[in-house]
C-alpha cells in the first residue's frame, strides 16, 4: 500500500468497517447488475433513440453523431476492459488488498466474489476502465447524462470495490483515467465516423439482426461478461492446480 492509498483506506475503514449494516449494503450493491452497469447501458439506448423522429438535416446530423458516440462508447468499453486485463497481466503483480494479511482488519467481513482469484492483479481496475469509458461516451453525447454516468460509476461501482478490498484507490483512479482517455481518443471525429460507419449501415439494412445482436451485447456488457469470467476462472484454477 503506497502513501497515496494508505490515508484513504484508513479513513474509510475508520468510519465504516465496523458497521455490519453498511458492509451488507455495500456488498449487495457491488453484486447487483442494476447498480453496476445496467443503468448506464440503458442510457446508451436512450441516446440511440432520443432523436428517432428526426426530420430536418440538422436533427438527422445530430442523431447520426449520437449513434456514432454510442457505438464508440461500447467499442471503447470493450477495448478498455481487455486493456485492463492485459495491463494487470503484464505490469508488476499487485495483490488485492482484501487478500493482504497486513490489511485484514481494515475491511469488513463479506463473501468476496469467488470469480476473483488471488492470481488476478488489482492494478488497474478493469471495472473502472470499462465504465469510465462508457461514461465518457455518454458525456460526449449528453452533458447531464454524462455527469450522472460518472457519478454513478464513482459511487456505485468504484467506491464499493475499494470499500470491500477488491482494489486500492489508485487502482480505480488510474483505471478510470485510462478509460476516459481511451474513449476520448476514439471519439475524435475521423476515428469515430470510420469505426461507426459499418455498424450504422447494418442498423439501416438489417434492423432485425442488428437489434438482436445489440440486445445480446448489452446484456453481456451490463453483466460485466460474467460467463467469460467463469470460463477464465476455470482455466486459471486448472492451470495453477496442475502447474
Amino acid at each position: 500500500m503506497n502513501a497515496f492509498d494508505r490515508p484513504l483506506i484508513e479513513a474509510m475503514s475508520h468510519y465504516t468497517v465496523h458497521s455490519q449494516s453498511v458492509a451488507h449494503i455495500v456488498d449487495a450493491i457491488s453484486k447487483m447488475y442494476l447498480f453496476k452497469g445496467t443503468l448506464l447501458v440503458a442510457l446508451l439506448w436512450w441516446i440511440w433513440f432520443r432523436h428517432y423522429r428526426a426530420t430536418s438535416r440538422d436533427e438527422i446530423a445530430i442523431r447520426r453523431r449520437d449513434r456514432e458516440l454510442v457505438v464508440i462508447a461500447i467499442v471503447s468499453g470493450f477495448v478498455a476492459f481487455l486493456a485492463g486485463r492485459l495491463l494487470a497481466h503484464y505490469l508488476p503483480f499487485r495483490l488485492r488488498p482484501v487478500y493482504e494479511p497486513a490489511l485484514q482488519g481494515l475491511y469488513p467481513v463479506t463473501k468476496v466474489d469467488q470469480l476473483l482469484p488471488r492470481t488476478w492483479s488489482a492494478f488497474p481496475s478493469d471495472h473502472a476502465m470499462l465504465w469510465c469509458a462508457i461514461s465518457m461516451g455518454i458525456f460526449l453525447a449528453s452533458r447531464w447524462l454524462g455527469i450522472y454516468a460518472f457519478i454513478h460509476t464513482a459511487v456505485l461501482i468504484g467506491l464499493p470495490r475499494i470499500y470491500l478490498g477488491l482494489h486500492y484507490p489508485s487502482d480505480v483512479i488510474v483505471g478510470g483515467l485510462l478509460g476516459v482517455l481511451l474513449a476520448g481518443i476514439m471519439s475524435v471525429r475521423p476515428i469515430r465516423a470510420t469505426a461507426a460507419k459499418p455498424v450504422l449501415a447494418m442498423a439501416r439494412r438489417w434492423p432485425g439482426p442488428f437489434f438482436a445482436l445489440a440486445f445480446l451485447l448489452s446484456f453481456e456488457l451490463a453483466t460485466q461478461f460474467d460467463e467469460f469470467r467463469v470460463i477464465a476462472h476455470f482455466f486459471s484454477e486448472h492451470y495453477f492446480e496442475t502447474s
